[in-house]
């Protein structure tokens, strides 16, 4: 079978092959391209050297490699020259500045020209500018040594939910390795303190925003329960449509716990831990709002300590302040969840009894405090005893604010002092 060609085509055919086709698509490559002979002079250069040294090509033909480039470059190539020179092909990573005063990163290749006898001719060049490669490289380094040495736990995910990567700042927090969490799904951690809806309420907003943050209880591997403070933020692709979910966060169970303690000694006695003047206040206040709304109604005592002045001129403040602590724990074991007992200064503290049973009920509990507080209590060996007196404002009867309620019931408690120790009085208006 024979194939005819047309005189098109064979013209068409001879200008593929011609030196000048070669030599413009050589020009027009990225990529410097030269051949260096045995002596060091160049026999050929295509445009990209231009871009690089500010030379035409035409007026590096002939120039010596090292008339060419600085003398601090031609050492750092010299073993690779003497290496091609030798029959033996060079690859090699450089940084370069051009003409332009830029920095260009290149691979360059030196490949040696062996005739027929095995003699080294020369050897051709082949520089490859791999700049924004090497950027790119450099951002992806620095990137993952972020990620490698955060503190702070690191988590990414595919849109299911699977775990894909987790960063060592992830395994020092929840005692996950790497191994264990990659295939899992985030609710390893998860410590049901948290209820369905509250998680619907997160994707809700990472779907309208493409980020959350806020704060969440979870365990860690040993099963301990710890608070984070966690961002949420969805990676979209090329055209918008979410592709990852990286999950950045930090313990603050530490902070929370003195965040916690600072709260708590802001409303609590430092003695005895029960709350203080401002706490009490405050319950009262809801206390009047609940009753008011109820139509339900609650029982004030003021109590002071008889005999504890003596206990600590004689004794000492220690053995006083032991001695306070003594009492609040009897008092706390007569106290309802609804109830409140707090310490408001010196011997005095302050009973409210929810919604009584009348005041049979109030004086039934009163007499069980004064039972209790006049056990004997033994402190540093020595078997101590005091007694208390107790006076008591209802509300709404002996008054319809805090203010009220507790200067009447102080009243009431100075008319029981007054008649001895261990006395319990109501408050009247009359």
């Amino acid at each position: 079978m024979s194939i005819k060609i047309d005189k098109g085509q064979k013209e068409h055919a001879v200008s593929l092959g011609s030196d000048q086709l070669i030599r413009t698509i050589i020009d027009d490559a990225p990529n410097m391209m030269g051949y260096w002979g045995r002596d060091l002079r160049c026999r050929f250069a295509n445009a990209a050297y231009s871009q690089w040294f500010g030379i035409p090509p035409e007026k590096i033909i002939g120039m010596r490699f090292q008339d060419l480039v600085s003398e601090q470059l031609f050492k750092l190539n010299e073993p690779h020259i003497r290496g091609a020179l030798a029959g033996e092909q060079q690859r090699f990573e450089r940084t370069l500045s051009k003409a332009d005063g830029s920095v260009g990163h290149i691979i360059g290749h030196y490949i040696p020209d062996v005739d027929a006898d095995g003699v080294v001719r020369g050897f051709s060049i082949q520089a490859n500018e791999v700049t924004v490669l090497k950027e790119i490289e450099a951002k992806l380094k620095l990137a993952a040594r972020v990620f490698e040495n955060t503190l702070d736990g690191v988590l990414i995910t595919d849109t299911c939910g699977t775990i894909l990567s987790v960063n060592p700042g992830f395994t020092e927090i929840t005692g996950y390795t790497a191994d264990e969490a990659v295939g899992q799904t985030p609710r390893i951690l998860q410590s049901k303190q948290h209820d369905q809806p509250f998680y619907a309420a997160m994707w809700e907003e990472i779907e309208a925003c493409g980020r959350w943050h806020g704060e969440i209880w979870n365990r860690r591997k040993d099963g301990e329960l710890y608070l984070q403070r966690m961002t949420i933020s969805m990676v979209p692709d090329d055209s918008g449509i979410p592709e990852r979910y990286v999950s950045v966060f930090s313990d603050i169970t530490a902070l929370w716990r003195k965040d916690e303690h600072i709260k708590h000694l802001a409303f609590h006695d430092a003695l005895t831990d029960l709350p203080n003047r401002t706490l009490l206040m405050d319950r009262i206040d809801q206390q009047l709002l609940h009753s008011k709304r109820d139509q339900t109604h609650f029982a004030l005592m003021f109590l002071d300590l008889d005999g504890f002045k003596r206990v600590n001129d004689q004794l000492g403040h220690n053995v006083g302040d032991d001695l306070l602590k003594s009492v609040a724990k009897r008092l706390l074991a007569l106290v309802r969840r609804s109830d409140t007992v707090a310490r408001v200064g010196g011997d005095e503290f302050i009973f409210i009894l929810n919604n009584p049973q009348g005041k049979d009920e109030i004086t039934q509990v009163a007499d069980r405090i004064v039972s209790s507080i006049n056990e004997p209590v033994e402190i540093l060996g020595d078997l101590l005893q005091v007694g208390v007196s107790i006076g008591i404002a209802m509300y709404p009867a002996g008054g319809d604010t805090s203010v009220d309620l507790i200067r009447n019931a102080d009243t009431a408690m100075y008319a029981a002092k007054s008649s001895g120790t261990n006395n319990i009085r109501f408050f009247s208006a009359d």
